[in-house]
């Protein structure tokens, strides 16, 4: 097993125009965990995290109890949480 976990979140509540991608990227940076962020059309944030088990759960704890100064939380949800054998990223990432 290599430990690595992968999952994709969806955060709702007030994330748009607050930079919560940008802090979701530094977070995600500074826990040295790969993948992406991006804004949806239905006012969430959405991305994919890779990395090691116990970053990967700090980054969900990150997400539903910190976000950015500015931004609101009022759900998240995280699916296809599954092992993976090796990063599919190199980096993490905004996408537009």
């Amino acid at each position: 097993m290599s430990g690595l976990v992968s999952l994709d979140y969806e955060v709702f509540g007030e994330v748009q125009g607050v930079f919560f991608r940008k802090y979701t990227q530094k977070e995600g940076c500074q826990l040295q965990l790969v993948g992406w962020v991006r804004n949806t059309n239905w006012d969430t944030v959405e991305g994919q995290i890779q990395g090691p088990k116990e970053a990967v759960e700090n980054m969900k704890n990150w997400l539903r109890t910190t976000g950015s100064p500015m931004s609101r939380i009022d759900k998240v949800t995280f699916d296809n949480e599954r092992e993976i054998p090796a990063l599919e990223f190199n980096s993490f990432t905004t996408r537009y």
